[in-house]
């Protein structure tokens, strides 16, 4: 049979910057079927600006899929957040090609199966769960010209109308059962990254499923029936260095929320990736309470680069309430120093505004991103809660959600924005809580949206001198926060305006590594050539404290005045390095202006050249290109 699938778009720059690796995994699997399979991904043409915009959209993206021609079936792969355009495509696809049947799959319809066919004619079928087998199942029937009765993994409609949802499809017991991902049906990955214009060459991998939890806000561990399933070692090995070897790619992105939870198999993978990988770089997913120092350095010394970690609450009883799971003693910090001392990059995940979250937890929470992001390097994301459909929060604050404008839902960037997305969404208000906030008073979520889009950029910025803060001024983090923006200062205006030599210290200090991190790099040191002597490799400043024994605990330094060099300094866990230097050298680093020939400052200064040599086989000069 002849089959299209399709992810519906959107403009999540993070989403459209890699094909989607549940629809490459199932093409394989209807390829391997027998059946002529096409695909589209419609973040990309509409990334690309194929689409064109609003409302234009929807009908675009049916035109372009009618475009292929007849077809036997057309499924639309959704998120929470693209089921509204999937909806509104599936509907000018069905007056463009009345006779296609057109399926529904993907997490985002988990839970709504049934309100779903109830209301939108259009869909003739959702599938539930995984599709590798379901679908080759259904469209033999349909090839053999039979009825849909009794196809376990879906939900659909009988000659009257009515709705049945057949009984579950058991998951596949073994992965490596899974065909490979279809990588010839999308476009090049080099295409990808050209629309984009990012350098990191991301690359998905469908490296495993499901999850055991049943965190009240996700809807990932009912979607899967709360059981995780990892794709085996040699074979995730195979399918990264497959990935990884087209142009464009860079690194690996493992798709699996739960690495480590399999210890033995992840530590098996570590060991082959080290031997096979050839230093191929990744990054996954994980929980903190799955890693330690020994797994950390297995999976670093096999190329892993970055993991990010949910965290949620730095309050115990607020991670009890949203049955996150994790212990009551839990230390993320512990596992951020780990991370450091393993050269791996963590990105520490915060929700705000979960149910049991008063003010103390918030400020609790707020204190610990404070905290770590003092760890070189640390990366923060704040979110606030969507209830979506299927998890527990959906349920149990069915009908009395809110959506607010102003307030976009996470994880649904450039999705839900158009005139004819928002009707849908305010009709259908119980299938689109993605859309949607907890039933906090305005006041509050609005409060909280600001933290979250404002606080975890100031913490990677002046990680040190907001710590410092919060000793200088005595207060938490939260209070500080809004001590700051009641001063309708910037930040750096905020610590100057305290008069503390310390904290003017600090922020120049933190001013120049912000400033470093932007230079370009892969500048490398030399020799001067053409009588241009060069220049100093970073920024020289004189500070009047001892900065190097300001570590994660804020201590205060010793008041000793002292020189410091703030490079660019490419790495895993930072961008930037600083450097002690005597005071001599610093007047020499001073000194090279670029202004004057190599000549001029030698006549000035003789042996300075000699000098400058030393300084360039120590990294601490640059060639001016000037």
């Amino acid at each position: 049979m002849r089959v299209l699938i399709a992810s519906a778009p959107h403009a999540d720059t993070f989403g459209y910057s890699m094909p989607p690796p549940g629809l490459l995994r199932l093409g394989g699997a209807l390829e391997a079927a027998g059946h002529e399979t096409h695909l589209e991904d419609l973040a990309f043409r509409q990334a690309g600006g194929s689409l064109g915009e609003g409302d234009q959209i929807f009908t675009e993206a049916a035109e372009l899929l009618a475009a292929q021609g007849p077809m036997d079936m057309l499924g639309l792969s959704v998120m929470g957040a693209t089921l509204p355009a999937a909806l509104l495509i599936a509907q000018h696809y069905r007056t463009l090609e009345p006779s296609t049947p057109i399926v529904l799959g993907g997490p985002g319809a988990t839970g709504i199966d049934a309100a779903i066919l109830e209301r939108f004619e259009a869909i003739d079928v959702v599938v539930r769960g995984e599709a590798e087998c379901t679908l080759p199942n259904m469209l033999r029937r349909m090839a053999e010209g039979r009825d849909l009765v009794g196809v376990a993994g879906i939900t659909r409609r009988d000659e009257t109308g009515r709705v049945i949802v057949e009984a579950d499809r058991p998951q596949i017991k073994d992965l490596n059962e899974l065909p490979a991902p279809a990588w010839h049906l999308v476009a090049p990955l080099s295409a990808y990254k050209e629309i984009t214009g990012e350098n990191e060459g991301l690359v998905p991998i469908d490296s495993g499923r499901g999850c055991s939890y049943d965190c009240s806000f996700c809807t990932i561990g009912r979607y899967w029936s709360r059981r995780s399933r990892c794709l085996p070692p040699g074979r995730l090995v195979d399918e990264i260095l497959q990935a990884t070897s087209f142009a464009g790619a860079r690194q690996a992105y493992l798709c699996h929320d739960l690495f480590g939870a399999n210890r033995a198999g992840a530590l098996d993978f570590c060991a082959q990736m080290e031997q096979r990988g050839g230093g191929v770089p990744w990054e996954c997913r994980a929980r903190v309470d799955h890693l330690d120092l020994e797994i950390l350095l297995a999976m670093s010394a096999a190329g892993c680069y970055r993991v990010l970690l949910g965290i949620e609450s730095a309050d115990s009883s607020v991670r009890r309430a949203n049955n996150k799971g994790t212990k009551d003693d839990l230390d993320p910090l512990k596992v951020l120093d780990a991370c450091a001392e393993a050269n791996i990059t963590p990105i520490l995940s915060f929700i705000l505004g979960l149910p049991g979250e008063d003010s103390a937890a918030l400020a609790m929470s707020l204190d610990m991103a404070s905290d770590a992001a003092l760890r070189a390097g640390v990366n923060l994301s704040f979110h606030l809660v969507n209830p979506q459909p299927g998890c527990e929060l959906g349920e149990s604050f069915a009908g009395k959600t809110q959506r607010i404008d102003d307030i976009p839902p996470d994880m649904a960037v450039g999705a839900g924005e158009s005139p004819l997305e928002r009707d849908l969404i305010d009709t259908h208000p119980d299938l689109f809580s993605t859309w949607h906030q907890l039933p906090h008073s305005d006041q509050r979520l609005r409060r909280l949206a600001k933290i979250a889009k404002k606080l975890p950029v100031l913490l990677q910025r002046y990680p040190r001198c907001f710590a410092l803060m919060r000793k200088h001024l005595e207060m938490d983090s939260l209070a500080l926060f809004w001590a700051w923006r009641g001063t309708e200062r910037s930040f750096a205006g905020f610590v100057r305006s305290q008069g503390d030599p310390l904290l003017d210290d600090v922020l120049a200090w933190e001013e120049a590594q912000i400033r470093q991190a932007q230079e370009p790099e892969g500048i490398s040191p030399t020799a001067s050539t053409k009588d241009r002597p060069p220049v100093p490799r970073g920024e020289v400043l004189r500070v009047n404290h001892d900065l190097a024994s300001l570590g994660p605990q804020c201590l205060e330094p010793a008041a000793v005045p002292t020189h410091i060099l703030v490079q660019r300094a490419p790495g895993a866990l930072t961008s930037t390095r600083t450097l002690k230097v005597t005071s001599d050298i610093a007047r020499v680093l001073e000194t090279l202006t670029g202004e004057h020939t190599m000549s001029q400052l030698e006549s000035e200064h003789p042996g300075l050249e000699k000098t400058i040599q030393q300084l360039a086989a120590a990294g601490l000069v640059t060639q001016n290109s000037a």
